[in-house]
């Protein structure tokens, strides 16, 4: 980076760095630079006299933080942001203040880069650290929020040496749960290397120095290695008038390090520790090169991969090949000039803006991690809608809210205080009597907001409700409350149930009615009375599966006839008993749609 504002470095004069920053970044108008000037004089003046646990002034860490969003060619707007992200922290601050002085748009993205670094993030699983990740983008409605706190991560684990021991391994489990995996999302390479190296660092440090000498061994005789490689593509592609320009690296610390872990062997055991990067101008000459390479070297089996055709879902692009190069594994990318910026940046160097139109515009067309997560339509979206869009996306019907202690809940839309309850724990919820969402008040079937943190109160004497059962979302506390108020509450009557056994009943009656009266039809095509012929066809008598002389009970409430479509089952007293298939009394005996018998009128012989 240009602009080199270190531990390292004493220079704390605030005229002198704003001079510095100015003539690292020289591409401001003069109405940005006035902004800009602006927004650090208040910071200054703010700030004056505060200096931060490391003894070093307050101002340095946003200067820094304000470099790394300019080195990535975002907005004054944004790089404002970076400048003010943390003023809130400081006493005397008032919002109203900060939205007066610079706009809806700054306040807007500093308020809520304050609320981030406001939350507790307590991400214990995979699982917890995506629904964190994705709460993250629930919370905010400009992406820049989070442009803003990647980069203050990155200047924090840059002088990260200046904390206590385990404050670094806590910080550093942080970034690599959370904000490396979130640049990835957001296609920013160069952020999450270098993120989750320095999260090796401090996290693992004999590690990290383990890896760092074996880099380190040899190198004299590595480069010599990598130069004959480099030149070979180099000779090769200047023959097809093919201009490309090649660099060569070791492979970050932190990929190594998965490589190790992977394999479950020592560094010092792997080969594939080189790779070099090709970068051309078209898709076309991609191609052309990995032809070029594979003949040069002989390819790995299963090495290969085409992420120009098929690119990541965050956008990324290029091609991937490892070949054997005087017997050792060589890793090997090609890709154009713009796959290149898209790789290293992501999103932010789609930040693309027009001179003399509304900053907040942005080409959606060259947003390719944006086209990757949905099909946006050719048209000009404000960032605020491609955003919203995106949002939806990546969390489709769910809410994402903290317990007390700093987990992630993660909740179906709409679900309400009595959700939240069963889902930390069944004996939690049987007991809630109430709920704080921020810590105020709220009805226990008021539907939750994404990143609340809710508190539940209990009452030893409280219990389920049918009340409860009607307002939950989820099938967890649906089935919990069920089950309770089958168990313990006589009252409670099943309508679920009872509608069900009743739509059973009618569909049975109903294919009864039909097979009687089909009966008829036939018998009134032999020309007899229906009626007569209908009582005068049976003994009177019931048979069981064409089984005669069973012992039966013709049910005195309906008092079915020869004839009549009957139904039967078992009473635990009185055996089978016998009803008209039309009778209200037999449809209301509980459970009968299990206890049901197949019974008809015994026919003369």
């Amino acid at each position: 980076m240009g602009f080199d504002i270190t531990t390292n470095n004493t220079e704390t004069d605030p005229q002198i760095l704003l001079s510095q920053f100015f003539k690292t970044f020289d591409n401001f108008s003069d109405d940005e630079k006035a902004r800009f000037t602006s927004a650090w004089d208040f910071l200054c003046k703010k700030t004056d006299g505060i200096k931060r646990n490391c003894g070093l002034p307050y101002i340095l860490h946003p200067m820094r933080v304000a470099a790394i969003l300019a080195e990535a060619q975002m907005d004054i707007d944004c790089l404002i942001s970076g400048l003010l992200h943390s003023i809130f922290e400081v006493d005397g601050i008032s919002e109203a203040e900060v939205k007066a002085q610079f706009g809806d748009t700054v306040f807007k993205i500093v308020k809520d880069t304050s609320k981030i670094t406001g939350m507790k993030i307590n991400a214990t699983t995979i699982a917890q650290a995506d629904s964190i990740r994705k709460m993250l983008f629930a919370m905010i409605d400009d992406v820049r929020v989070i442009l803003v706190k990647l980069a203050d991560r990155l200047d924090r684990m840059r002088n990260l040496k200046s904390i206590e021991e385990k404050k670094q391994r806590l910080v550093s489990s942080e970034v690599i749960d959370i904000w490396a995996p979130l640049a990835d999302r957001l296609g920013m390479q160069s952020v999450k290397s270098e993120l989750e190296d320095l999260s090796l660092k401090y996290s693992n440090p004999d590690v990290f120095q383990q890896i760092k000498a074996i880099v380190a061994q040899k190198k004299d005789e590595r480069a010599a290695y990598l130069e004959k490689a480099v030149n070979a593509i180099y000779k090769s592609s200047e023959k097809l008038g093919i201009k490309v320009s090649i660099s060569s690296r070791a492979k970050h610390f932190y990929s190594i390090y998965k490589k190790m872990q992977k394999r479950n062997v020592p560094a010092s055991s792997l080969y594939d520790l080189l790779a070099l990067r090709i970068i051309c101008q078209t898709n076309a000459e991609c191609y052309t090169l990995i032809g070029i390479v594979h003949g040069l070297w002989k390819p790995m089996d299963g090495r290969f991969k085409d992420y120009i055709a098929m690119p990541k879902a965050n956008g990324y692009q290029s091609l991937h090949t490892t070949v054997v190069c005087e017997g050792k594994p060589l890793e090997i990318q090609i890709r154009t000039s713009e796959m290149h910026n898209m790789a290293e940046h992501g999103v932010a160097s789609h930040w693309l803006y027009k001179k003399g139109m509304n900053h907040d515009k942005v080409d959606v067309n060259s947003l390719g991690i944006f086209n990757q997560l949905q099909n946006l339509k050719n048209e000009d979206l404000s960032n605020e809608n491609f955003f919203a869009e995106l949002k939806g996306e990546l969390l489709g019907d769910e809410i994402y809210v903290f317990t007390p202690k700093g987990d992630v809940i993660q909740l179906p839309q709409g679900s309400n205080a009595i959700d939240f309850a069963y889902h930390v724990h069944s004996a939690v919820g049987e007991k809630i009597v109430g709920a704080k969402a921020d810590g105020k008040i709220i009805p226990i079937t008021t539907p939750l907001k994404n990143t609340q943190i809710i508190e539940i109160i209990t009452n030893p004497q409280a219990h389920p409700t049918e009340n409860q059962l009607k307002v939950v979302k989820t099938s967890k506390a649906r089935q919990r409350i069920h089950s309770w108020l089958l168990s313990n509450d006589p009252t409670f009557e099943d309508k679920a149930a009872a509608e069900q056994r009743a739509r059973d009943l009618d569909a049975q009656n109903e294919r009864s009615r039909a097979i009687q009266e089909e009966k008829r039809k036939k018998r009134s095509a032999k020309g007899t009375n229906p009626d007569y012929a209908e009582k005068s066809l049976y003994t009177g008598k019931i048979t069981v599966e064409n089984t005669k002389n069973v012992v039966y009970t013709l049910a005195g409430c309906c008092n079915p006839q020869p004839g009549d479509p009957i139904v039967g089952y078992m009473n635990k007293n009185k055996g089978l008993k016998v009803h008209k298939a039309t009778c209200m009394t037999f449809q209301r005996i509980p459970n009968i749609e299990n206890r049901m018998i197949e019974v008809t009128w015994e026919k003369k012989i």
